[in-house]
């Protein structure tokens, strides 16, 4: 049994597309300062993970402790970053 598909046929456009305004600006949901936290943050975690890596000393106060709150601290920069609402003007 051989199934048959019929192609699906275009709708022709009658040439009113809908317009769009390029008069408005574009709402990005971010601003510019949202991205400077998210950089920011970025470079904390990655500073923290550089830290845990840190001697050959297992356990040092660095890599156990410091380390740790030091990449805790920038996720926590991160979700404000994420959850921070853009200002308005």
């Amino acid at each position: 049994m051989a199934q048959q598909f019929k192609a699906a046929s275009t709708a022709k456009t009658t040439g009113q597309a809908s317009k769009a305004t390029g008069t408005e600006p574009v709402q990005f949901i971010f601003d510019k300062s949202n991205y400077r936290f998210l950089i920011i943050s970025v470079a904390i975690v990655t500073f923290g993970f550089v830290l845990m890596s840190g001697t050959t000393d297992i356990y040092s106060t660095t890599k156990i402790v410091i380390a740790p709150i030091v990449v805790l601290a920038g996720f926590a920069l991160g979700f404000y970053a994420i959850l921070k609402k853009p200002d308005t003007k």
